[in-house]
């Protein structure tokens, strides 16, 4: 990757029921998108640089967040990029799994952790990983700025909640591509999209809708939480 010159443009990828739900409290994951939707996705993981999860979202959906389309894999090679985006694993605790998908497929990785952290990853990754920490606590402001320096200009964060939540909470996300899906969870042990948090501008903050789209029975929603719709 060459070298970057700022932070990289941020989008949010999420699939959410009606009720604002991302999954449900089974031990399966919910599948909320329909299959040209997953495909929808895959396109913004091969125009993206990097892919970030946090550590919940990999131990519960064991993910390889992979470009799956080869046609697209071969275009980024084209382009003069690597085969895959970047994944990036964020944890406070450092609680990972070395026998999880994601360490033993794709391209690079880099985990963002804290000092406590990185002190309980030790070897547990070996050459898998590259472990970064971040001090205390996890900012993401200073990941974002890492990743900028390491030539990541666009990054797409697919979750999970507490991770939305930061990125949203610490004004940090440039767009958000919401598939809305026609059902209801209903299970308040089910996780959210977002939890309770100090947004930008609170309620009063209205966020520009800068697009609307259809896949089947998804809606698909593209808002910008940086611009405000009630301004102009």
């Amino acid at each position: 990757m060459t070298v970057g010159r700022g932070r990289p443009h941020v989008l949010l990828s999420v699939a959410v029921s009606i009720d604002g739900y991302i999954d449900d409290a089974g031990p399966d994951r919910l599948l909320l998108s329909n299959a040209a939707d997953f495909d929808r996705v895959d396109a913004l993981r091969a125009e993206s640089d990097a892919i970030l999860i946090g550590a919940g979202t990999l131990r519960t959906d064991n993910p390889r967040l992979l470009v799956n389309s080869a046609d697209r894999r071969v275009r980024r090679v084209a382009d003069g990029k690597p085969e895959y985006p970047l994944r990036v694993i964020v944890t406070a605790t450092g609680d990972l799994d070395p026998e999880q998908r994601l360490w033993h497929c794709g391209g690079e990785r880099v985990v963002y952790t804290t000092d406590s952290g990185a002190e309980r990853i030790g070897r547990r990754l070996d050459c898998r990983a590259e472990v970064v920490s971040l001090g205390v606590t996890v900012d993401f402001a200073a990941l974002l700025d890492d990743l900028g320096r390491r030539g990541v200009e666009r990054l797409m964060v697919e979750g999970g909640g507490a991770v939305h939540t930061a990125f949203l909470a610490a004004d940090l996300a440039d767009e958000i591509s919401m598939a809305v899906a026609p059902l209801m969870v209903g299970d308040p042990a089910a996780p959210r999209f977002l939890g309770p948090a100090d947004f930008p501008g609170g309620p009063n903050h209205r966020m520009r809708l800068a697009e609307v789209g259809r896949i089947g029975d998804i809606a698909l929603l593209r808002y910008l939480p940086k611009e405000d719709s009630s301004v102009g």
